[in-house]
């Protein structure tokens, strides 16, 4: 099968999400990343290069220069990997849709929701592929999960409740200088949402893409906990969704003994359905009236999309990178469906998804500071 010639632009050397990219990408043998713009500071971006075995001809010292180069070359790249602070994605995710490029962008989509508005039009006029990686909607698990409610396995949906709980920034480690921790608190580089944004996205689309529902309106109480700090560490949230279903949300960043502690609970007519993914091998379904069962990844009782997403047998654990890598290849398939021009659709997340995502931070953001009042999802 042809692969996707992959760049990337952010990433470098002690850069967290920037391997799990990598990783993600290479699992299933579908990209070469042959193409840079490792980082702002050349000296970094040419030794992260070399590090991981990029040409020092195609490493870059800016993704300007990046985009306008391989967009024009014959054999440059397909498809671009942004991996870069928030406030960066708006930008060079425009360059390379300019040049004619495929994007797949960490989240959240943007800094400001006008920002993904623009992005979005011109992702739609470009018709090029663009895939934001919600890495959880790639579990076997939640794909399962999706597609008993799809199937009204536990019937109508009434309650769905969403929590991402961590604890990694209980205290003030921005002010010494810890690089995640500095710029995911800074309004400047991560946007108008904290926790909210960085992994409160996360549970709101992880519950909209396992229930098929769009959320109506929300209700937002945020916390800055820790003294300092401008954008929130903790969040509550009511949701109301279209279907009638209510919604809650909550999102910390400050809950002390939390790892990463994202979990989701969804109650219809009929039955029930509790994932978690610090376990996520296992879905748990309750029918009213009958005993719980638990449903295993690759196991008897695995579904289609479950099944598409697995990729070892029963009892192995798959996660974190796994989920990354069924974006990324499924990714691949739409590009190749582009370039061959031919229809294609799966359960890749899309620049709709992302602005869904901004939407949602806008909407919280505005609803605490008027005094937590309910607030429009829509445009």
């Amino acid at each position: 099968m042809q692969k996707i010639k992959l760049g990337m632009v952010g990433g470098g050397k002690d850069a967290f999400i920037g391997s799990v990219h990598r990783m993600a990408a290479r699992l299933d043998d579908r990209y070469d990343l042959v193409a840079g713009a490792l980082s702002s500071s050349p000296i970094k971006a040419s030794e992260s290069a070399a590090e991981i075995g990029i040409d020092k001809k195609r490493s870059y010292t800016s993704y300007q220069e990046m985009a306008k180069k391989e967009g024009k070359l014959a054999d440059g790249i397909d498809a671009v990997a942004i991996v870069t602070p928030n406030h960066l994605h708006a930008d060079v995710a425009k360059e390379f849709l300019e040049a004619g490029i495929h994007v797949i962008c960490d989240k959240p989509l943007t800094a400001k929701l006008s920002d993904a508005e623009e992005l979005a039009t011109l992702v739609k006029e470009s018709g090029l592929v663009f895939a934001i990686t919600y890495n959880y909607s790639g579990y076997p698990m939640v794909r399962q999960a999706k597609e008993m409610i799809a199937k009204g396995e536990i019937g109508t949906v009434r309650l769905v409740q969403s929590e991402y709980a961590q604890d990694w920034l209980a205290t003030n480690i921005e002010q010494n200088g810890q690089k995640q921790a500095t710029w995911r608190t800074d309004p400047n580089q991560a946007g108008a949402g904290g926790a909210i944004g960085d992994i409160g996205t996360h549970a709101y689309q992880l519950a909209e893409f396992i229930t098929g529902l769009e959320a109506s309106s929300l209700l937002a109480d945020l916390d800055s906990f820790v003294s300092g700090r401008s954008l929130d560490d903790n969040a509550n949230i009511l949701l109301h969704y279209k279907n009638g279903a209510k919604g809650m949300l909550w999102v910390s960043q400050i809950a002390s003994g939390k790892e990463n502690g994202l979990n989701i609970r969804i109650f219809g007519d009929k039955g029930g359905l509790e994932w978690s993914q610090e376990d996520p091998n296992y879905l748990q379904h309750t029918t009213l009236g009958k005993p719980k069962q638990i449903l295993t990844r690759a196991g008897s009782t695995s579904g289609e999309l479950a099944n598409a997403a697995s990729r070892i047998p029963s009892g192995h654990p798959e996660g974190f990178i796994e989920g990354f890598a069924n974006i990324y290849r499924e990714t691949a398939d739409l590009i190749l469906a582009h370039n061959n021009k031919t229809e294609f659709t799966n359960l890749v997340p899309t620049v709709d998804d992302g602005l869904r995502g901004m939407r949602f931070i806008d909407k919280a953001v505005a609803s605490n500071q008027a005094g937590s009042i309910w607030q429009s999802l829509d445009h």
